[in-house]
């Protein structure tokens, strides 16, 4: 194709990267961005990829990303995010019963992503966070949080 791809912090862990960055007096703003997953959302979704799918998980990342900017953790917690499961479970909605799907919500705290402990989020964040997404997006009827640390568990769910 006649270019060469050139990666010169290919082989750097995200804590190094932002030793660097902070050493060339980049923003915080950027240094302190979470990571994000190189194949992007879709990985995050636990099942077929869909386009209805995929706005169901950007509606809950938006939620949970709000609550926790509000909450004024967003900078404390190294990577947070939801993961929309491959599991249907029962609501009820009003005076009806119906299925939905379930989401998971991730928070890790780490220093290079090789090891990570899950982030004790405040029982009155999580509920909020919980009672919006199943409010606000009436496909998903159940939210559960993952404890796991890494090893065993991975960051991401994939």
């Amino acid at each position: 194709m006649g270019f060469q791809i050139v990666e010169p912090l290919r082989e750097f862990f995200k804590d190094e990267v932002r030793v660097i960055a902070r050493a060339l007096g980049l923003p915080d703003e950027i240094i302190e961005e979470q990571p994000f997953p190189g194949p992007g959302m879709a990985v995050r979704i636990l099942a077929d990829v869909t386009p209805e799918r995929v706005a169901l998980l950007q509606e809950a990342d938006a939620i949970y990303r709000e609550e926790i900017a509000g909450a004024g953790l967003a900078h404390q917690i190294w990577q947070y995010f939801p993961v929309l499961l491959p599991v249907r479970s029962v609501a009820v909605r009003g005076d009806g019963r119906g299925y939905g799907t379930v989401v998971a919500l991730r928070a890790v705290h780490s220093k290079d992503g090789m090891t990570a402990d899950w982030f004790k989020l405040p029982y009155d964040l999580l509920e909020r966070i919980s009672t919006r997404i199943t409010n606000e997006i009436p496909e998903i009827t159940r939210v559960v949080y993952d404890i796991t640390s890494k090893p065993p568990g991975t960051i991401e769910w994939e």
